[in-house]
């Protein structure tokens, strides 16, 4: 299908609203094994349990998919769960979509207290409301200011079909796009082309296979490892930090072998740099000289 080309207008548009204050670049791949940095005007970010992320932009905090709820995976979540700490400033979250794993209303309630605000499409904004939370709601491609943050809604494409976006976030001179639990689409070049390059994409990487749909597919209903570095590659990422991954197979959830270790094997041969940063490790950055 030819792509739909958008206006110079409506392109440069959306490139000032993300513009950044101040370039940076990411350090050379590593575990990333950094302590909580001092506070900052300077965007943070710190992964969270299975598919969170952290950003932390003075004393504002924003949580992308935030996790908590120990029912929601049980014991087949290898990884800890990480406790939520939000700044005094404001309080923000993004869901990609309404799933528990990714939208978990207690974690959303701890971040958010009574002041915060919840940013999700519109598809979701309803059952976010519904569960009483203060609810914006972000069409596609249209920037939103949530104090110093910038956040955009991108396409996505869910491996059951539901409705998901990705959302990329810039503040303090860096921006990121995180991108939920998605498998491969082709809006990858648009994203990369109108919104990018990124500081770092968190990209889901474990290529799950489910069998809770009959008849099973037995295809790919997330992203996997190769094609996370593709993406990576299209949208210009100059860190790739993997996110989604870890959990015990099952006969209705199979994730693929070795996922970390297929990961560096084609980011070596595209040459994407990687850093596998553990659920509560902030990531290491640096400014552009």
């Amino acid at each position: 299908m030819k792509p739909r080309h958008e206006g110079t207008g409506r392109r440069d548009f959306l490139r000032a609203a993300l513009s950044l204050a101040a370039g940076a670049v990411v350090l050379p791949p590593g575990l990333g094994r950094a302590a909580k940095p001092e506070e900052s005007t300077m965007l943070r970010a710190r992964r969270l349990a299975w598919a969170g992320v952290q950003l932390q932009l003075g004393k504002d905090s924003l949580f992308l998919d935030p996790l908590l709820d120990p029912a929601v995976w049980g014991p087949a979540l290898k990884d800890p769960l990480v406790p939520l700490e939000a700044g005094d400033g404001g309080r923000f979250v993004l869901v990609t979509h309404r799933h528990p794993d990714h939208f978990d209303r207690m974690a959303v309630r701890k971040v958010l207290g009574d002041t915060g605000t919840l940013v999700c499409s519109p598809d979701t904004a309803v059952v976010a409301a519904s569960a009483g939370f203060r609810v914006r709601t972000a069409p596609l491609y249209e920037p939103l200011l949530l104090n110093d943050f910038t956040v955009t809604a991108v396409p996505a494409a869910d491996g059951y079909g539901d409705p998901q976006v990705s959302w990329v976030v810039s503040g303090g001179g860096r921006r990121i796009i995180h991108c939920g639990d998605t498998l491969w689409h082709g809006s990858w070049w648009h994203i990369g082309r109108q919104l990018g390059p990124f500081d770092a994409a968190f990209l889901p990487i474990n290529g799950a296979r489910f069998g809770w749909r009959k008849p099973v597919s037995d295809v790919p209903g997330v992203l996997t490892p190769e094609q996370a570095v593709a993406a990576a590659a299209v949208m210009e990422a100059r860190l790739l930090v993997p996110i989604h991954y870890g959990v015990t197979s099952s006969e209705d959830y199979r994730e693929v072998p070795d996922a970390e270790a297929q990961l560096l094997a084609a980011a070596k041969k595209r040459k994407v740099n990687v850093e596998l940063a553990r659920p509560g490790e902030w990531l290491t950055w640096k400014p552009r000289p």
